[in-house]
């Protein structure tokens, strides 16, 4: 469809402008929509499926609430492209996630429409509940919906909020959009108690009896039908003879409905906004509605990157010399010592392909568990496998991993239990901005005590900070890597135990010294190579944050007077920090520079964007290295 042919979609720059239309023609707006994101994502990367998989929602709650004013909460923001197209931004969508464009996720700086900023799931259900509390003690009665996956629904804060909405009794809707997928499958047992509510045979089969039936009498049964789509739900606990496990929380639940009729939607709205108190809507979806690719590899389409819109098959580089991802090392190097070492059990917080885990799973089902959206439980989980003696590799997106702290403090790190926690995309990840990037991690981790904390250069050094960490009882060992492509294309060599604390001379050099930490040792050595006068130039690989090399330390300070620290992270209680808390603990005299993400939030760019924008980019590096 070309862009001539959105001429619906086209008039609505507001929410206002959809309200304008009569209901007749929401049916089209929601087919221009849907392909007006299959055109634009299909060629600027983004999460694709979810949002297709709301389209018909997302049109309904514009068109039945008074947005802004009545307020949305999405919860992760995958489901909110369309959304955005709709608040007045679809003239800025092509930029999206892209330096200085719009944001992956709902950010309140971008728009108004945009009540309050998500990135983590299972966050939306808290959030409306103090948003509609306050308008309730403000005496503000506009409405409150918060609209959070099946999938986000397996974080216990999503439960936390839950049980608190049943005791305040604030108006808020929650709309549970089922789909069984959040990025792989959904796992555990509430996506079970989802498939009984909406596939009870005792319930399908009345129903089917009454929807034939109806069927005979023409335009009165449809009508008839559409009524029990409205009001069968309720139902379910009299065929179940059981209590629903929402309305034993105190909040009414209605449901499960399609959630791709648009005019049952804008019907089920209206009539929800008129009731009073905490309520559930529970909506059938399918991820990637309405793109047949997407619909038949919902993981996939997840996020897809570019791809043809007409053939649905990834456009990928052709460059078959291409180092591997540093999760598809991760993921080949945990099966190969799990099959050396039986003990090595693999758990995931619903990152299972993201990890590269699956691949662990599909040799050794019984050894890796998917959790769920859950990394407290993940990190406990782990620890209670590591006491019963197994060696559990909790594999959790850096980002991720700030909701489990205080399970890796009080867990993991008190009990000294050996826990591997490996660090996905640590640092910068690029375009999904601040709510995504891993810089904290090393500077919130180091004033943990009985922590071993690594970050490996390059594939090779992943592949023995591994090994090392399962081949003797170390305690707590974190193993830090970035996301995105590594150095080397020949990176499956042998193991090497690794010492515990050991940096290592990359360079040997005369007048400065720089200490690196993980991947970005390699934006250093390019760096020093473009330099006015390499051989001036030494260049060490700290490689342990904690224990820190104290011996490398002091022949660095010994030798040079001026030393530059480089890292992907925050500088403040970083490496920086800690090279600097040394020099004055042993009153060393130098001067120190240090490079890495400064003291602010940075937004969403490619990586090699963001790297020049914190100064720890080649030139940037070069340029500081040249004037020091």
């Amino acid at each position: 469809m070309t862009g001539k042919h959105y001429n619906l979609l086209n008039k609505i720059n507001k929410p206002d402008d959809l309200r304008k239309l009569s209901e007749d023609e929401l049916e089209e707006v929601c087919m221009q929509l849907r392909c007006f994101l299959i055109d634009v994502l299909s060629e600027t990367p983004g999460h694709f499926g979810a949002s297709l998989g709301v389209v018909e929602l997302t049109v309904a709650l514009h068109y039945v609430f008074n947005t802004p004013t009545d307020t949305l909460i999405w919860d992760v923001g995958h489901q909110a492209y369309g959304h955005k197209i709709l608040t007045g931004r679809r003239e800025l969508f092509k930029t999206l996630r892209q330096n200085k464009g719009i944001s992956g996720f709902p950010s309140p700086f971008e728009s108004p429409y945009d009540a309050f900023g998500v990135g983590h799931s299972s966050t939306s259900i808290s959030a409306a509940l103090g948003i509609a509390t306050a308008k309730k003690l403000q005496n503000d009665n506009s409405q409150v919906v918060a609209i959070i996956g099946d999938g986000a629904l397996t974080g216990g804060m999503a439960f936390e909020a839950l049980n608190n909405a049943g005791e305040n009794n604030p108006n808020i809707l929650i709309i549970l959009n089922d789909n069984n997928i959040s990025i792989d499958p959904n796992v555990g047992g509430l996506s079970q108690y989802l498939i009984k509510i909406s596939a009870s045979e005792t319930y399908n089969r009345l129903r089917n009896v009454i929807w034939n039936f109806l069927g005979l009498f023409k335009w009165l049964g449809r009508k008839i039908r559409r009524g029990i789509q409205k009001v069968g739900f309720s139902t379910k606990s009299f065929l179940f003879k059981e209590s629903n496990l929402f309305e034993a929380f105190n909040i009414r639940y209605f449901g499960p409905v399609d959630g791709h009729d648009i005019d049952l939607m804008v019907d089920l709205l209206n009539r929800l906004k008129k009731i009073p108190g905490p309520k559930i809507l529970h909506i059938k979806t399918m991820k990637g509605k309405g793109y047949h690719p997407a619909e038949n590899n919902q993981t996939l389409f997840h996020a897809p990157g570019k791809f043809d819109k007409l053939t649905g098959k990834q456009i990928v580089s052709t460059n078959g010399d291409t180092p591997p991802l540093y999760q598809v090392v991760f993921g080949k190097t945990i099966l190969e010592l799990a099959q050396q070492n039986s003990k090595i059990v693999g758990i995931t917080p619903a990152m299972l392909s993201g990890c590269s885990l699956n691949i662990m799973q599909k040799e050794m089902p019984h050894r890796v568990f998917d959790v769920g959206i859950a990394e407290q439980h993940a990190v406990t989980f782990a620890a209670g496998l590591a006491k019963q003696g197994l060696i559990p590799f909790c594999n959790i997106y850096s980002s991720f991993s700030q909701r489990a702290y205080d399970q890796i403090i009080h867990d993991v790190a008190i009990q000294k239990l050996n826990v591997v926690m490996c660090l996905d995309r640590g640092g910068l990840v690029g375009a999904d901005g601040a709510t995504h990037h891993g810089v904290f991690d090393l500077a919130f981790l180091n004033c943990i005590p009985n922590l071993t904390i690594a970050s490996p250069m390059n594939e090779q050094e992943l592949r023995n900070l591994m090994y090392t960490s399962q081949s003797d009882n170390y305690g707590p060992f974190v193993i830090r890597y970035p996301r995105g492509h590594g150095v080397m294309k020949k990176w499956q060599t042998p193991f090497e135990k690794i010492e515990i604390g050991k940096g290592r001379l990359i360079k040997e050099g005369k007048r400065v010294a720089v200490i690196s930490i993980g991947h970005t040792g390699n934006v250093v050595s390019k760096a020093i190579e473009k330099t006015l006068n390499s051989d001036d130039v030494a260049h060490y690989d700290i490689r342990f944050l904690k224990p820190i090399d104290t011996e490398l330390l002091h022949s660095v300070f010994k030798k040079f007077e001026k030393i530059i620290t480089v890292e992907d992270g925050v500088i403040k209680g970083g490496l920086g920090s800690t090279v600097i808390d040394f020099m004055n603990t042993h009153q060393y005299k130098a001067k120190v520079i240090t490079l890495g993400v400064p003291d602010k939030f940075i937004e969403h760019g490619t990586i090699s964007e963001l790297f020049a924008e914190c100064g720890f980019d080649a030139d940037g590096i070069k340029n500081t290295i040249d004037k020091i």
